[in-house]
């Protein structure tokens, strides 16, 4: 049985003014962090469903994605926490996946009335704001006290987001900031 994940995204934000509404609606300031991933397809070719392999500064989890579609709630996951990003990407070696990309972020995370709101920093894009709760009413909610539209939100992927961008970031192997 899967999880569903129920999240959207406001693009093109300006983290500032972001910030200080998330502050100014009782959000509290949970961690800033570089996380970093492998990805890889479970059956090559196939779009809409792959592993993630990611390092949250944290915490490392295991994770299968799959897109139903592009709503507040079109994703579904199964994760678990493993205990060595480096060790668990060579035994996905191992057993025949080979990471198609490796990516970087870096993330904000800030807590408000129990939904998680995320300012994520992508190279080559503009930031972007993720709100994640545990239902569709949690996320337009929170949208709406830190003067949001709903209307404004998106559920797309990151690469549906790079692709806005003019970016095909199914074809860039490795995602990295600048040293």
């Amino acid at each position: 049985m899967s999880n569903t994940e129920f999240e959207a995204k406001a693009l093109d934000i300006d983290v500032e003014a972001i910030t200080t509404k998330i502050k100014r609606g009782g959000g509290v300031h949970v961690a800033d962090r570089l996380m970093r991933r492998y990805v890889y397809d479970i059956v090559p070719g196939v779009q809409g469903r792959w592993i993630r392999l990611r390092d949250t500064g944290t915490e490392v989890t295991l994770c299968v994605k799959h897109i139903t579609s592009d709503e507040i709630d079109g994703t579904r996951e199964e994760e678990v926490a493993v205990s060595c990003f480096d060790t668990t990407n060579a035994l996905l070696n191992l057993m025949g996946f080979t990471a198609k990309a490796y990516q970087e972020n870096r993330r904000t995370s800030y807590l408000l009335n129990g939904v998680r709101l995320e300012i994520d920093s992508w190279p080559l894009i503009p930031p972007y704001l993720e709100i994640e709760g545990d239902s569709t009413e949690d996320v337009i909610a929170t949208a709406k006290i830190i003067d949001l539209k709903p209307s404004g939100l998106t559920a797309m992927n990151t690469v549906g987001v790079y692709t806005r961008y003019g970016i095909d970031l199914e074809s860039i192997q490795e995602l990295r900031f600048p040293d």
